[in-house]
């Protein structure tokens, strides 16, 4: 009997033991994985709302910036033809997707000594990604020097990827309503004034789960009329 009890004691396991053993092991591998894919998974996504927030935060914020250093002058040669810039403010509707160019004191010189001012002309408009079909990006133009043509020319970089609308809206400080274009270059339009205050509302496509799709800013524009100092009244 107790040689019999000694062995009892130093059997090993058996097959069926083994296998529920390797069936539990298995089932808390699983469980383990799937919390961290789902753990990797929350990260990711929200990687991604924070990585489409910023972008649309951040260009918003450039427009605004950029906008309230718009500008108008009057200040030409005599000898008109000497010209070799003009000033204008343009705001053409085409919906979903607006276009807004305009003069700016807003350029930044990124090379020591360079003979460059802040003057630039400056564009905002939806133009499609080469290499996704449907996809839309709002980018951001930039002409300097200026030149005669305020609505082409220059570098163009995408400012915000991925966009389902863009409005612009301009108030017209002489109705106090607001408008969907404005032209300063037109004797018909708004000529040689600028609006009294710019509404932009961004719409993202495809935006994450969780995140708000639409932006809206609006942005006070400080010099309404020409600049015309030093010249005589």
């Amino acid at each position: 009997m107790r040689l019999a009890r000694k062995r009892s004691r130093n059997r090993g396991l058996t097959l069926i033991e083994v296998l529920v053993s390797m069936a539990i092991l298995s089932m808390i591998a699983v469980l383990i994985y799937a919390d961290f894919d789902s753990l990797g998974h929350a990260k990711k996504m929200e990687t991604i709302r924070g990585d489409r927030a910023r972008q649309a935060r951040s260009g918003m914020l450039r427009i605004s910036r950029e906008l309230s250093g718009a500008f108008l002058s009057m200040h030409n040669p005599a000898n008109l033809a000497l010209q070799v810039r003009t000033t204008a403010f343009v705001g053409q509707n085409s919906s979903p997707f607006d276009r807004l160019d305009f003069a700016s004191f807003s350029h930044k010189r990124v090379e020591s000594n360079a003979h460059q001012s802040d003057q630039a002309e400056i564009g905002y408009f939806a133009s499609p990604d080469p290499d996704v079909e449907g996809k839309m990006d709002l980018v951001r133009r930039e002409q300097t020097p200026m030149d005669m043509d305020p609505k082409k020319g220059g570098a163009v970089n995408v400012l915000v990827e991925d966009i389902e609308t863009f409005d612009v809206r301009y108030l017209d400080p002489t109705t106090n309503q607001w408008t969907e274009t404005w032209d300063t270059m037109q004797p018909t339009g708004q000529f040689n004034r600028l609006p009294l205050e710019v509404r932009i509302t961004l719409t993202l496509k495809n935006a994450p789960s969780g995140l708000d799709p639409v932006y809206t800013t609006k942005v006070m524009m400080p010099m309404q009329q020409p600049l015309s100092f030093g010249i005589p009244r």
